[in-house]
């Protein structure tokens, strides 16, 4: 069989370029190495709730184009993120608001909380910022840093702040309102039914064979068939062998338990544990995603830690020395005539859901 595109990769860039290319009128086989579709984006159903079974995912976007286009897809329900941080036996709202300043330091107006970090940022006598931990101090404050960033940070990188570069942190947003709303863009919320679906409903009518892997597929002869070009969101680096070096990401694992008879395990969907002693960085409760009222629950403790080969890789660590060996591949990629690289482990770039979206409908616009 002759195909116009091999898409490798069934997650959100790979099926909305199959999707708009087939519209185009474009054959194109999608491959995929796990055995489902949906790539990290992936929900299962487990007691009748979708788990999102490799962390949450929550939509968010300013680009109304781009919340039209998802809406085609699946309804939205009206979710608002709203996380909470526990930090030993303290409980915290996030992001850094309000709510947070006034359980801190028993204050009420943003002028008493604004007055309380500057006063700690002038006591520290930092300059310019040699570390993330003096960058994080420099931005907040000592309290808000000790106790919701320290930690947290530290697990999620596997290393102190102090080993850190500062340019990791260029900012940390402070809102001197009562708002819990984490995210402050336009449109958010949860779709119906999960993402899987979304993504079938992309990849309708278009070949998918899953438990493929690239190079394995191709040197076996591909089946016979033929492709004029190849869309590749997998690893950049993978895909040249690591011949130059391996990138380096941050990956999760996952721990998923189901809890019978309970109806409700923590009240919130998104709950951060920010000591570092507490192995975890933070527990979902999937439910609560839908407003959901079933008997049982499904909650995921998440685990980061250093990838490594056989690992899903989940993060690009975009620091210096990452991002010039990326640049280095970069241009290998810009000799291989025929490929595309795309998603956040072909550009080694972090994207959230709807820039994936947006960069994909780029690419395709390109390629018409």
């Amino acid at each position: 069989m002759k195909y116009d595109y091999l898409i490798v990769g069934a997650g959100l860039f790979g099926a909305v370029f199959a999707h708009e290319m087939t519209k185009e009128g474009k054959k194109c086989l999608v491959i995929d190495k796990r055995e489902h579709i949906a790539g990290n984006v992936y929900t299962k159903k487990w007691e009748d709730i979708d788990v999102h079974w490799y962390g949450a995912h929550i939509f968010h976007t300013s680009n109304e184009e781009i919340w039209n286009y998802i809406g085609q897809f699946a309804k939205f329900n009206n979710f608002i993120n709203s996380p909470i941080a526990v930090y030993k036996d303290e409980l915290y709202n996030l992001p850094f608001n309000m709510n947070t300043f006034s359980k801190l330091w028993n204050i009420k107006t943003p002028k008493e909380a604004q007055a309380k970090i500057r006063e700690q940022i002038e006591s520290l006598n930092i300059g310019e910022p040699s570390n993330l931990e003096q960058q994080a101090l420099s931005l907040v404050g000592t309290d808000v840093y000790e106790k919701l960033i320290k930690g947290y940070t530290e697990k999620q990188w596997g290393r102190d702040c102090t080993e850190l570069p500062a340019f990791i942190i260029k900012r940390l947003p402070l809102r001197f309102t009562y708002d819990n709303n984490y995210f402050n863009d336009r449109y958010q919320g949860i779709p119906e039914g999960g993402y899987t679906a979304i993504v079938e409903k992309m990849l309708e009518g278009i070949e998918v064979r899953l438990n493929t892997e690239f190079k394995e597929y191709m040197n076996s002869g591909a089946d016979g068939n033929t492709f004029d070009k190849i869309l590749y969101t997998g690893m950049i680096d993978e895909y040249f062998d690591f011949s130059l070096g391996e990138l380096e990401y941050r990956t999760v694992y996952f721990e998923h338990e189901l809890m019978e008879n309970v109806e409700n395990y923590q009240g919130n969907a998104v709950v951060n544990y920010t000591e570092r002693e507490i192995p975890y960085t933070r527990i979902i409760e999937h439910k609560h995603f839908a407003f959901g009222k079933q008997p049982s629950t499904v909650v995921s403790k998440e685990y980061p830690k250093s990838w490594e080969k056989g690992d899903e890789p989940y993060y690009p660590v975009n620091n210096e020395r990452n991002n010039a060996l990326y640049e280095q591949y970069a241009k290998l990629a810009d000799g291989e005539k025929n490929v595309l690289f795309g998603g956040r482990l072909g550009q080694y770039k972090y994207y959230d859901m709807d820039k994936v979206i947006e960069a994909a409908l780029q690419m395709v616009a390109d390629n018409r």
